[in-house]
């Protein structure tokens, strides 16, 4: 694989940073790099690698001196949307378990929607979203997202698989892109019914710390279906991969798809008590978009934005801000310093679909 080519560490997202702030010189030679070797439409490509990033990115500017980038890219795309989804659906016929690298955001199904939805594919999104609403439906006792492996390539898969709850990797990355196209009007058979199969799930898994702030378990096993409950403790740092920020703005955002006000102010609530908790905000300890404060604090203005009640957003900022750059700060988007500028930086883009807020 090109390095390069990654949104998530590579040039790819450094670019990204260029478009949004219309440094389109410095956005040039960021994709000059990314392209030196050509562009992926191998079996690895997705929203955060070749081609699918590159449309992704690409998108974010109108210079005519991309249009031909931006087509070839666009085209590479499609290629591997239409190829991934034929192996998705002869995996599903065949009652087999996926991993979650086939639907998440990162590496899936999910996020190819997203850079589908971003360059106005819209034929072919719906039939990531026809797929999306296959993957609800239950395969046995369990939901179809039910993953074979587990949550960490280092470790032990648990036995029995997992159901994982995370942005990144989880079911709320399809419900927030099954809420976002709902709200677009872009439709397709079953999509209302598959968001409310995944809500349901989180409904049951939802729980509440001491003070009654809800949360929601990273990850449940075979054990914790057993028990029925969290092998999980508490809530851990309130991240935008797996924390309560994230899966709280995909339930948002499906409250706003299902005109559910009791859900979305559940929702936001979930969120603000969570950002108001110092044990749960002290767990956050660098200025990354993955795990970081800058995750945090874009997360938070997509929540405030569409919020019923004003929700502030100072003291966020200032915590991002008060969180010093390491001399050995990457440059990449998801952990280094060009997702970090991006979290406080005025922009007109939505740079931030990437991460499936918006």
């Amino acid at each position: 694989m090109t390095a390069e080519q990654f949104l998530a560490d590579g040039a790819a997202g450094v670019a990204l940073l260029h478009l949004a702030i219309g440094d389109h010189q410095g956005a040039f030679a960021a994709l000059e790099l990314a392209v030196a070797e050509g562009v992926s439409v191998a079996e690895g490509a997705s929203l955060y690698y070749g081609a699918p990033a590159l449309a992704f990115v690409l998108s974010a500017s109108d210079h005519p001196g991309l249009a031909r980038a931006k087509a070839t890219a666009i085209n590479g795309t499609a290629d591997v949307t239409r190829r991934r989804l034929e192996t998705a659906h002869r995996r599903i016929d065949q009652h087999q378990r996926p991993d979650y690298a086939e639907y998440d955001v990162i590496r899936g199904l999910t996020g190819l929607g997203v850079a589908l939805r971003r360059v106005g594919r819209t034929d072919l999104l719906r039939d990531v979203l026809i797929y999306l609403v296959r993957l609800t439906e239950p395969i046995g006792a369990l939901p179809g997202w039910w993953c074979r492996n587990g949550p960490r390539r280092d470790q032990p898969t648990p036995v029995g698989g997992h159901g994982n709850h995370g942005l990144a990797h989880g079911i709320t990355g399809p419900l927030a892109l099954l809420a976002l196209t709902h709200l677009d009007g872009t439709q397709v058979d079953g999509h209302a019914d598959a968001i409310r199969r995944i809500l349901t799930w989180l409904d049951a898994w939802r729980q509440h710390t001491a003070e009654g702030a809800a949360w929601w378990p990273q990850t449940v096993t075979r054990t914790d279906l057993e028990t029925a409950r969290p092998t999980q403790a508490g809530p851990l740092r309130p991240s935008w991969c797996y924390g309560t920020p994230g899966i709280a703005r995909a339930q948002q955002l499906a409250a706003r798809a299902l005109a559910d006000p009791d859900r979305r102010r559940a929702a936001e609530t979930a969120f603000t008590t969570c950002v108001n908790d110092p044990a749960q905000i002290s767990r956050l300890t660098d200025r990354s978009l993955c795990h970081g404060t800058a995750g945090l604090l874009t997360t938070a203005r997509r929540i405030a934005s569409d919020a019923i009640h004003p929700i502030p957003l100072e003291r966020l900022a200032c915590l991002h801000r008060s969180i010093i750059s390491p001399p050995d700060e990457p440059a990449g988007l998801l952990e280094g310093r060009a997702g970090a500028a991006l979290a406080t930086t005025e922009t007109t883009t939505a740079w931030d679909a990437c991460l499936l807020l918006c």
